[in-house]
């Protein structure tokens, strides 16, 4: 459940870098029994060695991502792969009957990232959601043991909005790395170039932009809130946690007129937690 942003793990470029500890990903965890938070912190620890691989690796990356695919099948043969994020999956995926594919998605999206580094429309963007968030959602699901169909949907709509999110909050970082990930059919409504991303300030068309890709995430997060009715126990928890961090990054963008220029708008960890304990309290009743 990214998201993140808010989530396991955080966007960077555009895949889920995972820095837990600026995100809600404690908030949730420590909640948790001892054996969900370590299910979970070695999912972490994968998606952050994708990720880092992905985003920040001297030397071909795509021949390192190869790499990280290889020491991936290692494990579901049984073996034990050299890499400690990788051989660390091996008591997550065999308590959990966890599949491959969801982890060489994130793979996959990193590969997507050395290649492809603008989007036409918003809904290939959320094609590349599929493959860089949706998967933490399904995995996170299968820790609990409630990876079903319907809550996979509904968790794909979590993910998704929190990349969303995350793609708004790090414009300026991403235009820095040569990527945009603001749809450009978006951006063309609105009259918005990619000069305008790396300003000095955010111009009125870029602050319209900004909210309206929010206000698709904030849809999606709410359609995503049936997870909270259908999930119990130490997965709501976790689920709450998740979508309370997207709320709550949805409501500082909104504060800060989703000038994402001058400053990254945050949450607070008061917002997140009161976020989460609002959704909790509401899924109970």
């Amino acid at each position: 459940m990214s998201g993140q942003t808010n989530q396991l793990a955080r966007t960077g470029g555009g895949s889920f870098r995972t820095r837990a500890q600026d995100e809600n990903f404690p908030v949730a965890v420590r909640l948790l029994p001892r054996s969900h938070r370590g299910d979970l912190l070695a999912l972490y620890r994968y998606a952050r060695r994708v990720d880092d691989t992905g985003d920040e690796a001297v030397g071909d990356r795509l021949r390192l991502l190869d790499g990280l695919e290889s020491q991936l099948d290692e494990v579901f043969a049984g073996g034990l792969p050299s890499d400690p994020a990788v051989a660390g999956l091996r008591p997550t995926i065999r308590n959990h009957g966890l599949s491959r594919e969801p982890f060489a998605g994130l793979i996959e999206a990193n590969r997507r990232d050395q290649y492809v580094t603008r989007y036409q429309t918003f809904d290939q963007l959320l094609d590349y959601c599929a493959l860089s968030a949706n998967p933490v959602g399904e995995l996170v699901l299968g820790v609990f043991d409630v990876a079903t169909t319907r809550h996979r949907y509904y968790s794909d709509r979590v993910c998704s909005a929190l990349q969303v999110l995350e793609h708004c909050q790090d414009v300026v970082e991403d235009h820095a790395a040569g990527r945009v990930y603001l749809p450009a059919d978006d951006m063309a409504l609105f009259g918005v170039t990619e000069d305008e991303l790396g300003g000095a300030a955010a111009t009125r068309r870029l602050r319209a932009l900004i909210a309206l890709q929010v206000q698709r995430a904030v849809r999606m997060l709410d359609e995503g809130r049936e997870l909270l009715r259908t999930v119990r126990g130490p997965a709501r928890v976790a689920i709450a946690g998740y979508l309370g961090g997207g709320i709550a990054t949805a409501e500082a963008l909104a504060q800060a007129r989703y000038d994402v220029v001058t400053r990254t708008p945050r949450p607070n960890r008061t917002t997140m937690i009161r976020e989460s304990a609002r959704l909790l309290t509401g899924a109970m009743r």
